[in-house]
C-alpha cells in the first residue's frame, strides 16, 4: 500500500471521526483507493454509493484544505460517479 493512501486513511480519520453515513470510495490515481463508511477511513477497493477519482496531488490539496471538493469536480480534477448527494455530504464534511 502506497503512503499516499495510508496518510490519507489517517487525515480522513481524523476529519470524519464520527465515520460516513453510506459508503464512498476515493479513488487516488497510481496509489490506490480508501473506503469511507460508518467504520470511519480504510485503505481497500470495495463497492461504494459513490466514487471519487483524483490525482495524488489533488486529493492531498483537498484534505489540507487548499483546494475545496466542489472546485475541484467543476474544474475537471475531481470525478465522481454514483450517489451526488452522498458526495455532496463528503464534500461539506472535508471542507
Amino acid at each position: 500500500m502506497s503512503e499516499v493512501v495510508n496518510a490519507a486513511v489517517a487525515a480522513l480519520g481524523g476529519k470524519l471521526t464520527g465515520g460516513f453515513a453510506g459508503s464512498a470510495k476515493f479513488v487516488i490515481l497510481g496509489e490506490g483507493a480508501i473506503m469511507l463508511d460508518s467504520s470511519g477511513a480504510r485503505a481497500g477497493d470495495e463497492p461504494a454509493d459513490v466514487t471519487l477519482t483524483a490525482d495524488a496531488d489533488t486529493f492531498q490539496s483537498i484534505l489540507a484544505g487548499t483546494l475545496n471538493p466542489t472546485a475541484a469536480f467543476m474544474t475537471g480534477k475531481l470525478s465522481v460517479e454514483g450517489d451526488m448527494g452522498q458526495a455532496m455530504q463528503l464534500g461539506a464534511a472535508l471542507s
